[in-house]
């Protein structure tokens, strides 16, 4: 039985070890994290997913914060360590590295080492090459057969989940290329293609999210031209989709959050600055989209106006902390971009995720709806989505910010209160 160890225990790398075990391999989980460690090793997920819960119960996954416990007995070893920006937005590949340095002291001859986390074209080769060099390591001569397999994974998606979604592949040598095409051909049930380099493995990533970041921004570009001109954008966008080639239909909203979308375009943009290429497309596009936590709070700025009130100690709800529905995934939440802004405006802020307990500031949404007076959506979670819209009415709320487009607008303006959408009013 061969055995795999995954860097990295979060929404990435859980899966993934789920995954490898459910598979036949041996399996060890490396994190820093010791209050994650122990809960895994009680078969308790860290995350909020019913699938991963489930299999932890099934399989046999032993987690560790000691390399030693597990890089010296593996045949395959995959890093999936979180890889931010800096408050620059310059990319921060500290976690990468410490992983590759402490790895790099216990990895074994001919080992697959393959990084998952999100990276820059050429971090490989610049970065992780170099590490394992200095161990004496010769990835080019395939002491170490080094490959990149950029991460796809969609929490919460039930449709594409990490069994099924193809992958994309591309080692340091053609060997190495190929023995990770190999590996992930074990595991998943979908098509795993092997380019040419690694180079053009770790663009690829950056590529797809930066496709769907500069088209979000377009569309909430949209959003705010339709709203001057009186235009709904969910109906335009309902009409653009009925042309079935050309047209792909993203949403506007309050921000674009995650750990991908918000943060590949910076490695591209900081990348290219340092080959002497200026990326004034992809650049714009995050602009736009940094843009919208405001725009929502200008929405209910203007809506306030209309009823003579002024957002100084106005008492706003705001539902949901989450980047995205139905998750408990906080990372690059634009919701934090609107709390911030309403306590600077001086707005008494309540606060509720079902998912996100922590940053809440209320039990319940019951309870925030009887603090507040006006609302902003800012994640579509289920509980919101489907709430019973007369306890707005008999709360008194009296303006909604619709931050995901999700609520009933007409069933909401038909009660007397001010509702305003991104890009419907």
């Amino acid at each position: 039985m061969k055995t795999v160890t995954v860097v990295g225990l979060g929404y990435v790398g859980l899966p993934l070890a789920c995954l490898c075990a459910e598979k036949g391999y041996k399996v060890y989980g490396l994190d820093v994290d010791k209050d994650k460690i122990d809960l895994i090793n009680k078969s308790i997920s860290p995350i909020e997913d019913e699938l991963i819960a489930k299999k932890l119960k099934n399989i046999k996954m032993h987690a560790t914060a000691n390399p030693t416990d597990c890089i010296p007995n593996s045949d395959v070893v995959i890093v999936c360590v979180p890889t931010p920006v800096d408050k620059n937005n310059a990319p921060d590949l500290t976690a990468l590295m410490e992983s590759v340095s402490a790895i790099s002291k216990f990895i074994k001859q001919n080992t697959l080492l393959v990084i998952e986390s999100t990276i820059y074209p050429g971090t490989v080769e610049e970065i992780v090459v170099p590490i394992l060099k200095k161990q004496k390591f010769d990835a080019y001569k395939n002491d170490v057969f080094v490959a990149h397999c950029p991460e796809r994974i969609d929490p919460g998606n039930r449709k594409w989940a990490i069994e099924n979604l193809p992958r994309v592949v591309g080692g340091i040598t053609k060997e190495a290329s190929k023995k990770a095409a190999e590996f992930y051909r074990s595991i998943i049930e979908a098509d795993v293609v092997e380019l040419s380099s690694v180079k053009a493995a770790e663009a690829t990533k950056i590529m797809e999210n930066t496709f769907r970041d500069v088209n979000i921004a377009f569309v909430n570009e949209m959003a705010k031209s339709f709203d001057k001109a009186g235009i709904d954008i969910i109906e335009v966008i309902k009409g653009a989709s009925t042309k079935p080639f050309a047209f792909m239909p993203h949403y506007p909203g309050a921000g674009v959050g995650g750990h991908c979308i918000p943060i590949d375009p910076y490695y591209l943009i900081e990348k290219a600055k340092q080959i002497g290429f200026n990326h004034q497309f992809l650049s714009l596009a995050r602009e736009i989209n940094n843009s919208m936590p405001h725009y929502a709070i200008e929405l209910l700025e203007n809506e306030l106006k209309k009823i003579k009130k002024s957002i100084k100690s106005a008492k706003v709800g705001v539902l949901g902390l989450a980047y995205k529905a139905n998750v408990d995934d906080a990372r690059e939440s634009p919701a934090f971009g609107i709390i911030n802004a309403l306590k600077t405006k001086g707005a008494d802020v309540f606060v509720f995720d079902p998912h996100v307990k922590k940053g809440s500031n209320v039990k319940d949404l019951d309870e925030l709806l009887n603090k507040s007076d006006y609302l902003i959506l800012a994640t579509d979670h289920n509980e919101f989505k489907n709430i019973d819209l007369a306890k707005l009415k008999k709360q008194k709320i009296l303006i909604v910010i619709d931050g995901r487009n999700c609520l009933d607008k007409e069933k909401i303006k038909a009660m007397g209160i001010l509702y305003h959408g991104i890009g419907r009013g």
